[in-house]
């Protein structure tokens, strides 16, 4: 099977970026998730391999259901370790950006990221890359980053030599952009490398557990409290949406992860074609952090674009406002019927 991404040409480039660079740095997207720590980890295995010495940075924290990835104990957190982590982005000769098509996606290490003289190559799968990079591997129609870093790995004919930690990064980033497979992955290939990366003898079956079965009792609480008490359904529209607001996360001490992947579970529900969620931020008055997802060909991303902010994928997108919370839903409501008038006719089909 050909899961081949690059020219000729264009792999000599990437083999020759990589041989002839010192000091190279890897780094991901504000709040990374699974395929950003995953797809980061996976690169660092596979350089360290052909004996380099990648440093890896995160812009800040990434969920606690994340953090026994096999190396996330090297990563240097930008916020930080700033001095250290500007002092790698400054002397670096290579840098690679993954799972983020913009610069502004690291936040607050965007300014020493853009000035750093290193070249720069762009690994992702976001629709519209806009990085100033020598190399640009953008796949929108593939599942993750995670699963480029193990084409490109195979490419490059390093697999074999490949060890076990660089198998379980992948997978995880695999298994958490696709919600553990149900979406973004009905292409036979995503399962040919699936089968590949279990040649490496990890328990796929544990990882799930350690991702999706790691939450505390207080989060679980939490998330009960948000699904009877804060959400809004919308039966007309096939859509709906929660919010989440300080005082909320304060009461079940919330910690980073605690919400991730509850907006999904808005889908569940019979008929529901477009989930949101409104949370607001932790720490900064007026600032509502937004995910929104969709199935099928009713997609979400344009209502991202036009009332959020933000963008990202068909079927998951997200942005922010600078608002009050009470604000955020006037617009998550308004946005919701954008989304009825602009699928009017799609969304009477049953799937």
């Amino acid at each position: 099977m050909d899961i081949n991404l690059l020219g000729e040409k264009e792999l000599s480039e990437l083999k020759e970026l990589i041989d002839t660079s010192e000091h190279i740095v890897i780094c991901c997207h504000k709040s990374p998730d699974g395929d950003a720590v995953g797809s980061s980890l996976g690169w660092a295995e596979y350089l360290q391999s052909m004996g380099k010495e990648p440093a890896a940075i995160v812009p800040d924290a990434y969920p606690d259901f994340l953090q026994w990835l096999p190396g996330a104990e090297r990563m240097v957190r930008y916020d930080k370790h700033r001095e250290k982590a500007d002092e790698l982005l400054s002397e670096a000769d290579l840098i690679f950006c993954l799972d983020f098509n913009t610069t502004s996606r690291v936040a607050a290490m965007q300014e020493s990221l853009e000035a750093s003289p290193a070249k720069k190559v762009m690994i992702d799968h976001h629709l519209s890359p806009d990085i100033n990079a020598a190399m640009c591997i953008s796949e929108p129609k593939l599942s993750s980053t995670s699963e480029i870093v193990f084409r490109l790995v195979w490419q490059l004919g390093a697999f074999e030599q490949m060890s076990k930690n660089f198998a379980i990064c992948l997978y995880c980033g695999m298994m958490t952009d696709t919600g553990a497979f149900t979406y973004s992955s009905s292409y036979c290939e995503i399962y040919y490398i699936i089968s590949q990366l279990l040649t490496k003898k990890f328990d796929k079956d544990l990882i799930y557990r350690r991702v999706y079965n790691n939450y505390s009792e207080s989060c679980i609480r939490m998330r009960g409290y948000m699904m009877y008490e804060k959400l809004r359904v919308f039966p007309k529209e096939y859509a709906s949406y929660f919010t989440i607001t300080r005082e909320e996360m304060q009461r079940f001490h919330f910690i980073k992860g605690d919400a991730e992947g509850l907006v999904n579970q808005l889908l569940r529900i019979k008929k529901m074609r477009l989930s949101m969620s409104l949370r607001e931020d932790t720490e900064k008055d007026n600032l509502v952090w937004v995910s929104i997802r969709s199935i099928g060909p009713w997609h979400c991303n344009k209502i991202a674009e036009l009332f959020f902010n933000g963008g990202g994928h068909p079927n998951a997108a997200g942005g922010h406002l600078h608002c009050s919370i009470e604000e955020a839903e006037e617009i998550a409501q308004k946005a919701i019927q954008y989304f009825a008038n602009t699928n009017s006719q799609s969304a009477k089909v049953e799937e």
